[in-house]
């Protein structure tokens, strides 16, 4: 098969395979999980029933690779904010609220049915793993340099910041989120007076590079 047909072909799978899988979590968070169908989905998906069989073999599986690959991009995305060329300061701040926004708009956008439902499986282990090193990693560098408490260790600490910033999802606004997220960095001891030296070490790091 020639490459740009095979790319093609590829691309138009990614395609369907996006629409099917967009399509239903939105049916699921207006009409919620356990009444959706099948031929639901195939009929906000623009395709035939055939078709959508041929990518997944019931609802479930679609939420689930839905979920998936949201969860994916945020786990790039604060892995990004964690490997940046920042002081380990600004990074951890940076991290918390990434993190806290990511739990907001999760609160507000899937139901407590859909939540059970892709909440499980061998994956949600992995997740952890990565997510709670993202925390371990930044909170140890952190205090290396004497910007967090050191009376608890980095492993405890990250469980901390993790489970506090998932109050986010109950906030009311952005606003809530941000002072709540003031509170996380409180109780791990990082000071208004931490985040200025990050800030201006950064700054220095940033004239040096150009």
């Amino acid at each position: 098969m020639p490459k740009l047909w095979e790319e093609s072909i590829d691309g138009h799978r990614r395609s369907v395979r996006d629409a099917i899988t967009q399509a239903a979590w939105r049916l699921a968070e207006e009409h919620g999980p356990l009444s959706l169908t099948m031929s639901q989905v195939a009929e906000a998906a623009g395709i035939g029933r055939a078709t959508l069989y041929k990518y997944f073999s019931d609802v479930e599986s679609i939420l689930v690779a839905h979920h998936a690959r949201h969860v994916e991009d945020h786990l790039r995305t604060l892995e990004d904010l964690r490997g940046k060329t920042q002081p380990p300061g600004a990074r951890l701040v940076a991290v918390a609220e990434e993190y806290a926004s990511i739990c907001f708009h999760r609160g507000r956008h899937s139901s407590a049915d859909i939540r059970s439902l892709v909440h499980r499986g061998p994956e949600v282990a992995d997740v952890e793993r990565r997510l709670h090193g993202v925390f371990t990693d930044l909170i140890a560098q952190a205090a290396a340099e004497h910007l967090v408490r050191s009376d608890l260790d980095a492993e405890e600490l990250a469980v901390y910041c993790r489970r506090a910033l998932e109050a986010a999802g109950e906030m009311k606004d952005l606003d809530g989120v941000a002072r709540l997220t003031r509170v996380v960095l409180d109780g791990l001891g990082y000071t208004p007076e931490h985040q200025d030296h990050s800030q201006r070490a950064a700054g220095k790091t940033h004239r040096r590079t150009h």
